[in-house]
């Protein structure tokens, strides 16, 4: 991405930690076309995998939403200013019925990226509310697009009534984005504790970790399969001097920037390890569909700018097919565990505003 794209997206006003964030008005979004399903007003015409979609929140930005194990909720992290949610916090919502989202994080802090303990009593999400109540400062418009590596993030264990009953790191250095294996013996998470934004896996029962990856480069946003022995996972590989040097600096000032991104599987020992994709541009926010054959992910590699669309590809990289045709922003598709629905955020319906809203929809194959 050059100079002047980085400049374009980051003027449309990207703030983002963990995920992309679109945060701009788009005055010519084409209105929602009718599938053949007329009930399903909230779909752009093509997006023949979802039926019977339904908004779940409803202003301010909302991503990274999670299922049950029981597949009734969703966890999710929200900001939004004027509800006084400065910054992201986690909160649940029910997916039947009215949705209606608890706080579940401390509403300090910034947090990211929750997730289901299995049997749905117990969460996990990164928070710096332990090490500073305020929001963390965000980066300076100087840096240009960029994603803030903050080393207050630690990883909490909580009860769904928001009461924190474990803290798995304590450190000084990042450790967020942890999912949890469909087994729900094992998390996997990203860290920078040994210089580099590598992934590791942890054992919630011994307490074993094992360093996943360990090659140069931003390695993050990591999900297990369906049967837990492999992972799908985002990352940089800086290749040119230009680009090492620029990489190592931006990480020497907790920085990292998302703008050339590749989906990459392996097992979760760490042996394995392929690239899936090679689209250039950002291709993100990966899900293993729920045969273990195919990933669903985020992309803007048509345009290297907007729009950002989920796509479905085989995990031996054939196939590539387009799943949404959003003019604007999609991303972060999550299966249900027993594969029926599929959540997502979007900025479709959202009247030409900022806002980032969560949907949900029967899969149809």
């Amino acid at each position: 991405m050059n100079k002047n794209t980085v400049f374009f997206l980051f003027a449309l006003g990207l703030i983002s930690f963990g995920f992309i964030r679109i945060n701009y008005t788009f005055h010519h979004t084409p209105p929602l076309a009718k599938s053949k399903n007329t009930s399903d007003t909230l779909l752009f015409a093509n997006e023949k995998h979802f039926k019977n979609i339904k908004q779940l929140t409803f202003g301010g930005d909302n991503a990274e939403a999670y299922w049950s194990f029981d597949n009734q909720q969703l966890i999710f992290q929200k900001s939004n200013p004027a509800e006084g949610i400065l910054c992201d916090q986690i909160f649940i919502g029910n997916v039947n019925g009215n949705f209606d989202p608890k706080l579940v994080s401390t509403g300090s802090g910034r947090t990211t990226c929750a997730y289901f303990l299995k049997g749905d009593s117990l969460v996990l999400y990164a928070s710096t509310h332990h090490k500073n109540l305020n929001c963390p400062i965000e980066p300076p418009k100087s840096e240009g697009y960029v994603w803030p590596i903050y080393p207050e993030f630690d990883i909490f264990i909580a009860k769904p009534n928001g009461e924190i009953v474990k803290q798995l790191t304590n450190d000084s250095f990042y450790n967020a984005e942890a999912t949890v294996s469909p087994k729900g013996n094992k998390i996997v998470y990203t860290s920078n504790k040994s210089g580099d934004l590598e992934l590791y896996v942890l054992d919630l029962n011994s307490g074993k970790e094992i360093q996943i990856t360990n090659e140069l480069g931003y390695d993050g946003g990591a999900f297990f399969s369906p049967d837990g022995t492999k992972l799908v996972w985002r990352s940089s590989r800086p290749k040119t001097t230009e680009e090492i040097s620029k990489y190592k600096t931006l990480l020497s000032r907790n920085l990292v920037a998302p703008s050339e991104m590749e989906i990459y599987i392996g097992n979760i020992d760490g042996t394995e390890i392929k690239q899936v994709t090679n689209l250039g541009g950002a291709n993100w926010a990966p899900f293993f569909h729920p045969s273990g054959n195919k990933i669903l992910f985020s992309s803007n590699h048509q345009n290297k700018r907007f729009p950002f669309n989920i796509f479905m590809i085989n995990i031996d990289g054939s196939g590539l097919e387009q799943i949404t045709y959003d003019p604007v922003f999609a991303s972060f598709p999550m299966f249900s565990p027993d594969g029926k629905k599929i959540s997502f955020s979007s900025n479709r319906n959202n009247g030409g505003t900022r806002e980032t809203n969560l949907f949900v929809a029967d899969w149809v194959e």
